[in-house]
Order: structure tokens, then C-alpha cells, then sequence
């Protein structure tokens, strides 16, 4: 059991990382954190490469959290 988390664990990092560094910045400098920066998703944006990714994150993000959680229940 701790093997398959520990490759699961490796698996969705690796993932993760390339996911983030796939991901163009959106942030305009400080205008990002005042407010500036307005979000108008259409249905056109939903189905970019963007979004994709963004979603990808956000899953290998979870299985990461979700392996190292149970590799904690779990230890070898």
C-alpha cells in the first residue's frame, strides 16, 4: 500500500508541476490583488486550453493532498 501511494504521490507532483508551469500569468501586477482584474467567463473560454489546464491543476492538486493523507492513515 505505501508503494502505491508513494508512486501516486510522485505521479500527480510531476503532474502538478507541469500543469502550473503549462499555465500562462493572468495577474496584471498589484491591479490583480485591488480588484481590477474582472473575470468574464463566456462559453467560448470554457472550452480553451486554459480551463483544461486549470482544471488539471486542480485535480492533480487534490490526488496529491488526498495520497499524502492517506500515506499518513496509512504509513509503510
Amino acid at each position: 500500500m505505501a508503494t502505491f501511494l508513494t508512486v501516486v504521490i510522485i505521479l500527480s507532483s510531476l503532474a502538478l508541476i507541469v500543469t502550473v508551469l503549462l499555465q500562462s500569468s493572468n495577474a496584471k501586477g498589484l491591479g490583480a490583488i485591488a480588484g481590477e482584474v474582472t473575470a468574464n467567463m463566456n462559453k467560448k473560454q470554457a472550452a480553451t486550453v486554459e480551463t483544461k489546464l486549470a482544471l488539471a491543476t486542480k485535480v492533480s492538486a487534490g490526488v496529491f493532498v488526498l495520497a499524502a493523507l492517506l500515506m499518513l492513515i496509512f504509513p509503510a
